[in-house]
């Protein structure tokens, strides 16, 4: 019996940057040109003037759990091997808000306001996907 396949990100023409960035093991959002607002998820234009001249920057990969919950039964069965599982909102010390596991850590560790680290987990040959683990 094939095993199911675990979901993966299908790259678009705004999101492929921020896709090669992770590959290469850096963590990069994107930032406006003009007003120097920072944003995350990927747009075409800054979500505080509208403008196009958007810059992508790299990160320093650290930040804060703003709330997690922890998985216990898979989303899709490809992730069955991975539960328990933490999902979590990060905010990130560049000021944007991101979603991504935690891993690497025991689950029932996790607390809102806990200190993290960026980490990538390759998942395909085209796809690394950034995460976050605990820091000591």
């Amino acid at each position: 019996m094939d095993q199911v396949q675990r979901p993966l990100p299908q790259p678009t023409r705004i999101t492929q940057p921020y896709w090669d960035a992770a590959k290469t093991h850096r963590l990069v959002i994107q930032q406006c040109g003009c007003c120097k607002t920072r944003q995350f998820y990927p747009r075409e234009f800054c979500t505080a003037c509208l403008s196009d001249s958007i810059e992508w920057i790299e990160c320093g990969g650290q930040g804060t759990v703003y709330t997690y919950t922890i998985n216990r039964r898979p989303s899709n069965a490809g992730l069955s091997d991975k539960v328990p599982y933490v999902v979590a909102m990060i905010d990130l010390d560049e000021g944007v808000r991101m979603m991504a596991n935690i891993v690497d850590s025991p689950p029932e560790a996790v607390r809102v306001g806990s200190r993290v680290r960026v980490c990538f987990e390759q998942v395909s040959p085209d796809i690394t996907l950034p995460q976050f683990t605990l820091e000591a």
